[in-house]
């Protein structure tokens, strides 16, 4: 695929996130697999998706000055493509970005357009863009320069502060590295890095799990391991499956289990015996848990399509000896990797969220036997969601308790991390280069 190709396909990818709402991720995938991108045209068509998208304010207020009157969705998101090109990325020309901006132009909306942007884009070469220096007020500067909405910057502020807020949106900026997990029945963390570095790989064991590995360099999806042996998963993630307790033998929900990442890395833990029920609320994800378990020879999961609200009417209550509710979150750890979830947010969708995840765990936490253990877990950085949810939780029923022993068994590594309090872990995407994540465990007492 020639690079004007990748730009026409990134394009496309834009205006579909932008215009109409559709997941990037999925979308760069799908233009993967249709077109068989090389590694090159792949890294490429990535970079002008996510940092367009990742700059997308930012690069609005540099064409403020240039714009001044409407045009069309498709015109707009070229002019951005072209700009965060000719401000952000070194390698190509200006010359360059220009003249396929305009051919592009010219190819979707006639020569008019494509004088249009030349002379757009012409000004901006001349003038040079905005200084971002000119907004006064600090949080307005910072939600524009790392292109945040205004209001999502001030609730991360009043938070945790002007600084945390400060690096956790710089930090969203730029893309974190792939981390796996090695399915530990299969083979070893050791030989799997042995045989990867051998075949070229730069890798890094993880702090958070003996299961994980950080993937530096190499493409981890097309080496023959991939399928029976790694399951791709952040390393806050696989902290989740650490911290459950579990043993061989138990009898384990996961309340809301798609795409299988959690439940698997458990069934490895228990040794694939005992059984996990999985559920989630739609069909085709728990086929997901399914196949992915299949996948890595693992038997001892039961996935089911099914509302966590209601499991009271299959089992009875004490039946668990440990419950994992990783609830559905407005997503506000992972912007790193799905940047679109910052425009399409509100209050109000976070707000109603932590109301369905109040539900949840109203509702399945009758299920969890006396002693057992619940891990609550989200990847969003939000207190309404994580920390206000527990403590409101943990007033209502004296029966529970964050486990004592929680604290203890996390690893060394983010025991002096600020977000650690004694209602959990907060981890922050400046921490340890990973998603933003909220775990805490409780305990039911007599």
């Amino acid at each position: 695929m020639a690079q004007k190709t990748v730009r026409e396909a990134a394009l496309n990818i834009l205006l579909r996130v932008g215009q109409g709402g559709g997941y990037s991720h999925l979308l760069i995938q799908q233009e993967i697999d249709k077109d068989d991108l090389n590694r090159k045209d792949v890294g490429l068509l990535t970079e002008l998706v996510y940092g367009t998208l990742q700059r997308r304010d930012t690069l609005a207020f540099y064409l403020a000055p240039f714009v001044r009157k409407r045009v069309k969705p498709w015109v707009r998101w070229l002019l951005y493509l072209a700009i965060y090109q000719m401000e952000y990325l070194e390698k190509v020309p200006d010359h360059a970005i220009i003249y396929e901006s305009v051919e592009m132009a010219k190819k979707k909306g006639g020569k008019g357009v494509g004088s249009f942007v030349n002379g757009v884009l012409r000004n901006i070469q001349r003038s040079g863009v905005p200084s971002l220096e000119s907004i006064e007020d600090p949080v307005e500067r910072l939600a524009i320069e790392t292109s945040h909405p205004k209001w999502l910057v001030e609730r991360f502020v009043k938070w945790y502060g002007f600084d945390v807020a400060r690096s956790m949106c710089y930090r969203n900026l730029h893309a974190k590295p792939t981390s796996v997990r090695v399915q530990s029945l299969n083979i070893t963390r050791d030989k799997a890095m042995e045989r990867l570095q051998h075949d070229g790989f730069e890798l890094e064991p993880s702090s958070l799990s003996p299961q994980g590995i950080i993937v530096k360099s190499g493409n981890i999806f097309r080496h023959p391991l991939f399928k029976e042996s790694f399951t791709v998963q952040d390393e806050s993630s696989m902290l989740v499956g650490e911290m459950m307790d579990v043993k061989p033998g138990m009898f384990v929900l996961d309340a809301c289990s798609a795409p299988g990442g959690k439940t698997t890395h458990i069934a490895e833990k228990m040794k694939n015996e005992g059984k996990i029920h999985a559920y989630d609320l739609h069909v085709k994800k728990a086929k997901l848990v399914e196949e992915k378990a299949k996948d890595l020879g693992l038997t001892n999961i039961e996935a089911k399509q099914g509302d966590s609200r209601n499991l009271d009417q299959f089992y009875d209550t004490n039946f668990f000896d440990r419950i994992l509710l990783d609830a559905p979150c407005s997503g506000l750890g992972v912007l790193r990797g799905k940047p679109d979830i910052k425009y399409q947010k509100s209050a109000e969708d976070i707000h109603n969220l932590a109301s369905i995840q109040k539900e949840l765990l109203e509702s399945v936490s009758p299920l969890l036997k006396t002693n057992g253990k619940l891990v609550y877990s989200t990847c969003t950085v939000d207190k309404e969601e994580n920390e206000h949810l527990i403590k409101a939780f943990l007033l209502k029923h004296d029966e529970f308790t964050v486990d004592p022993t929680f604290m203890d068994e996390l690893p060394e590594v983010v025991k002096t991390l600020p977000g650690l309090s004694e209602w959990g872990l907060q981890l922050f995407p400046q921490d340890l280069n990973t998603d933003g994540f909220f775990l805490t465990r409780l305990v039911k007492r007599k």
